[in-house]
């Protein structure tokens, strides 16, 4: 069995993963709540989401994410996101790493939107905390979608 490094590089390092989650965490809330400013929040300013792999483009920068994600909880009624199996890498003030998406939901004219995907992202510290500064979704099985227009 491994020994469990107890020195304060170690401690620091599974504070910063918390951390790290934490950010999916909120992210999914802000999404669930329809909450924009809160979605936003977990982004740096120049933070990139890519989601070409679901045909829905790549946006670069707070005004184009704030478009996308507006658009997308104007079209949904009701969603969930369920993030989970993280993996983290923590390198000083930047990390890699990945989560699983399951997520489902309609829209307001009673569409169902269902995606199991899986996020890669780049996280930065700054001097507020730990932010995503990349995502990158990827569908892991057909994505299951209605009438989307407008997202």
């Amino acid at each position: 069995m491994a020994e469990l490094a107890t020195d304060n590089s170690a401690i620091r390092t599974l504070a910063d993963i918390e951390e790290i989650k934490q950010l999916s965490h909120r992210y999914s809330r802000g999404l669930d709540t329809f909450d924009l400013e809160g979605i936003l929040a977990v982004y740096t300013d120049d933070a990139v989401f890519d989601a070409s792999g679901f045909e829905l483009g790549k946006m670069e920068g707070r005004d184009q994410l704030r478009k996308f994600f507006g658009g997308s909880l104007e079209t949904l009624k009701t969603s969930i996101h369920l993030i989970g199996s993280h993996i983290i890498d923590v390198d000083g003030d930047s990390a890699a790493g990945s989560c699983y998406l399951d997520q489902d939901g309609y829209t307001h004219e009673g569409n169902r939107v269902r995606c199991l995907g899986i996020y890669e992202d780049t996280y930065r510290r700054t001097d507020v905390g730990w932010k995503i500064s990349s995502r990158k979704i990827s569908p892991l099985v057909p994505f299951e979608i209605g009438d989307l227009e407008g997202i």
